[in-house]
């Protein structure tokens, strides 16, 4: 079952059985996957690398890696996307800069202790109950449990990995995506980026063509426009306000860049989004 917010946000379960592998290469922009083992005997292949998985271990995915399934039994599946999450103001261990996601140097594995295993399981019978759910309170809850999850796999893995502090991501794309995370407001070029990562715009630019993914600027663009459709539903805010939060200096520029990549002006948007 997949949830989606009014802006895009996303957050997906599924109990997936042994056929189902076709998701993995089904990618979304931005998107972050849980995967809890629930047989043993699971074998992938994540960047090059063999990977076998036994009951009960969760690994982290984000939308870089690439994933290949050699076998796999049943499993507990999470997907959620960086509106969903990163837009809440929470501690850093625990974000999608964090320890599980782009704070690890390997690809993140736990293991769940058998005193553990019920807290796990209770959680995710909560998951599947407030997915049912109608109401405007939805999407909160399911990000408090979320939350919730995150902090149980981090206290797990800082345990079993003797994690001190977060490490520094060495995959160049990955942190660039997060610093647009903090920056899309106050810094609008691929070189301004390239500066903070020590590497020349052109090969920052290659590094993404190599990979296949979209451009350096799409990042840029698709995160500020993400912020702007936010404030334009739900807030009331002007929306020469609006462009100033976003990193524009008059309404103008802002209304040409929204209307390029939405279709409409700003107050158009918002107007259908009170109608909608």
């Amino acid at each position: 079952m997949k949830i989606k917010g009014k802006t895009k946000e996303f957050i997906e379960l599924m109990e997936l059985d042994a056929s189902s592998c076709a998701i993995f290469n089904q990618p979304e922009s931005s998107s972050l996957t849980i995967l809890w083992f629930q047989t043993n005997d699971n074998r992938f292949i994540i960047d090059g690398k063999k990977y076998s998985f036994t009951k009960n271990q969760i690994v982290f995915f984000t939308e870089f890696h690439k994933v290949e399934v050699l076998k796999k039994g049943t499993a507990k599946y999470l997907r959620f996307n960086r509106p969903f999450f990163c837009v809440i103001d929470h501690d850093i261990e625990v974000s999608c800069k964090g320890i599980l996601f782009f704070g690890a140097s390997q690809l993140p594995i736990i293991t769940i202790p058998e005193e553990e295993i019920e807290h796990f399981q209770i959680l995710w019978k909560m998951f599947t109950i407030e997915m049912q759910s109608k109401d405007n309170l939805q999407i909160s809850m399911l990000q408090m449990m979320l939350k919730r999850y995150l902090i149980l796999s981090t206290r797990l893995y800082k345990k079993q990995h003797q994690f001190s502090k977060i490490k520094k991501e060495n995959d160049i794309i990955r942190e660039f995506n997060f610093l647009v995370e903090q920056h899309f407001n106050s810094k609008h070029t691929v070189a301004e980026y390239a500066d903070l990562l020590f590497k020349s715009p052109k090969t920052i630019s290659n590094i993404f063509s190599k990979i296949g993914v979209k451009t350096p600027l799409s990042y840029i663009q698709d995160r500020k426009m993400l912020e702007a459709k936010r404030l334009l539903h739900y807030s009331d805010i002007k929306v020469q306000e609006i462009a100033f939060k976003v990193g524009y200096d008059d309404i103008q520029s802002f209304s040409r860049f929204f209307k390029k990549q939405e279709g409409v002006s700003p107050s158009k948007y918002r107007e259908n989004s009170l109608l909608g």
